[in-house]
């Protein structure tokens, strides 16, 4: 009989890399938002994969970035906490990349003792060539990392890298119950359906000065009921997100519940509304109360 494994694997890497697509291709549901701007991820989000004799816990960190207000600071303390409990690390770069951006953090990963699988993504929008040069660059600059290129979207050398996974992992018992997808509730991934959607509908600074919260999530036999609040920084901001004549505000809703109704597998009534919270996003109170501040 096999002995059962189990363990953290983390993903790390900078914006854009594709960790998002990687974790979702790997737990085989959608738990991380995924759009084309940058500080998408905002917190650490745990999918659990369980087999009969294992259990790999995945963690979605934010991309690594140089902080330039309390919010970014505390979504770097997730990334800092992924260094400290993995068991296995998952390094994205992308084709081009040459360095992470916060070398204090590239400099604990080098000294590390913890196993890495250094990804190479994005490889179906490249050639043979360049893809040669870019693994050769990165056995010089982390020597002891195993090399995959892969295409999270594709799903190129995903198997491939989850198999790797397994054979490092280290035995021991299951962390959470054999059942369980994730460690966040249904709340969390309703803030996070209309973030994304608020990602992809608005542009500039909008999307960065957003917050969601659910305020009610009744689930009954036919139908959940939910009531959520978008937080924004200004009064302007809070006329962009509601649009003439709450145009703007309607397709959210919409989206969104289109996408809650496929994650849930039920009905959803999804009422929205926009409330100003004066810079929140410098505010340690307001951050602690939406989960980012862990000091």
């Amino acid at each position: 009989m096999k002995k059962h494994k189990s363990g953290f694997v983390n993903i790390i890497g900078n914006p854009n890399v594709g960790k998002s697509t990687l974790m979702n291709a790997l737990v085989g549901e959608k738990l991380s938002i995924i759009t084309s701007k940058a500080q998408t991820t905002r917190h650490r989000i745990l999918g659990i994969v369980n087999g009969d004799d294992f259990q790999v816990i995945l963690s979605d960190t934010p991309g690594i970035i140089k902080p330039a207000y309390e919010l970014q600071e505390s979504m770097m303390d997730f990334v800092r906490s992924a260094l400290e409990d993995a068991d296995i690390l998952l390094y994205m770069v992308e084709i081009g990349e040459q360095a992470l951006k916060d070398e204090i953090l590239f400099e604990r990963i080098e000294k590390s003792d913890t196993p890495i699988l250094l990804l190479i993504n994005k490889i179906d929008t490249s050639n043979q060539e360049t893809l040669e040069a870019q693994v050769q660059h990165w056995k010089e600059v982390l020597p002891r990392a195993e090399i995959y290129p892969i295409s999270a979207l594709k799903g190129f050398n995903v198997p491939e890298v989850f198999q790797r996974i397994l054979e490092l992992l280290p035995e021991g018992p299951a962390y959470f119950p054999k059942d369980q997808l994730t460690d966040k509730p249904e709340r969390f991934f309703v803030n996070e359906t209309i973030r994304e959607k608020i990602l992809q509908f608005y542009k500039k600074e909008i999307p960065y000065a957003v917050e969601i919260e659910t305020e009610e999530f009744f689930e009954e036999e036919d139908i959940i009921r939910i009531r959520a609040v978008i937080m924004v920084e200004r009064d302007s901001q809070k006329g962009i997100i509601i649009g003439h004549k709450g145009s703007a505000l309607k397709r959210v809703g919409v989206e969104s519940r289109k996408d809650l109704e496929k994650f849930f597998d039920k009905q959803v009534h999804l009422e929205t509304y926009v409330k100003v919270n004066k810079n929140w996003r410098s505010n340690p109170n307001q951050l602690r109360r939406f989960g980012y501040q862990q000091k």
